[in-house]
């Protein structure tokens, strides 16, 4: 009788892309955290491309130059990357943005909510989120996670996984006789959605997303700012995004009213074991 083999889907990725410092044998800590993450790619060429991409950006985008916005979105991250430095050197760890270049720009467009790190902090705020973060604090809440990311080096690792999970299915794929890419293009065909988009990739973006907004808090405390209002930020961001945000498991990241509810079981503990810094 021939063996059947059934793999989970955590299984699956155990093998091929949480095991990363076993079978890819390339793997990274996340500071603070601690989190084990996928590192194939270095984050010298990640940096390089991401400066790039920047560039071309900003050579197309509608940007406002100068102006009292402009100004506090510098000085809010200036503070943010003062902070973030001096409380790794102070512990005596390497620094994790050591190697970044920051900068900032300021998006003209009322219409988009949005704000953005690149790897190696490069920034970049629209204009349309600026009524939403309402005050520095607010904004400060925004900008901070959007660098955690570049801190956390979540392009690295997403690009990693990409690659690991890209060659994971091929080689599995192979002593299933092609199943694996039949039931994705059945599934895409009838849906309009990639199995692997939903079932795979998607649950990584909103693990990185929590752990964004969790070092994203502690690097606006670090700052001085005032974390509460995260909350605040977060319902008013609920209210704008009204009949417009997707079901969580659809979406890489947390639903409103789990990020607000994440925050709430955070803030105190992040106000008393990461007040501001004194640089």
């Amino acid at each position: 009788m021939k063996k059947t083999y059934n793999i989970s889907r955590r299984k699956f990725l155990e093998l091929f892309t949480g095991s990363c410092c076993g079978f890819l044998a390339s793997c990274s800590t996340v500071p603070i955290t601690e989190r084990k993450q996928l590192a194939i790619y270095p984050e010298s060429f990640i940096n390089k491309q991401a400066a790039g991409a920047y560039n071309n950006f900003k050579g197309k985008a509608k940007l406002i130059k100068d102006g009292k916005d402009l100004k506090n979105i510098i000085e809010i991250g200036g503070k943010i990357e003062k902070s973030v430095t001096s409380f790794f050197l102070k512990k005596d760890n390497i620094d994790p943005t050591k190697n970044f270049d920051w900068e900032y720009v300021l998006v003209d467009n009322k219409k988009v909510k949005n704000a953005w790190c690149m790897p190696g902090g490069k920034i970049a705020v629209y204009t349309g989120i600026l009524d939403v973060a309402e005050n520095d604090d607010g904004l400060a809440t925004i900008m901070g996670h959007e660098i955690a990311h570049a801190v956390a080096k979540h392009s690295v690792e997403r690009m990693s996984q990409a690659m690991a999970v890209n060659v994971g299915t091929q080689v599995a794929d192979i002593f299933l006789g092609g199943a694996i890419n039949r039931t994705r293009n059945t599934v895409g065909r009838a849906t309009g959605m990639d199995i692997f988009q939903l079932g795979i990739m998607n649950p990584f973006g909103r693990k990185q997303e929590t752990e964004a907004d969790y070092l994203g808090l502690i690097f606006s405390s670090l700052s001085g700012f005032n974390i509460k209002e995260s909350v605040n930020l977060w319902k008013r961001m609920s209210e704008a995004n009204k009949g417009k945000e997707p079901p969580q498991f659809l979406s890489t990241h947390p639903s409103s009213k789990n990020r607000i509810e994440n925050l709430n079981e955070w803030i105190n503990q992040i106000i008393i074991e990461y007040p501001p810094i004194k640089i």
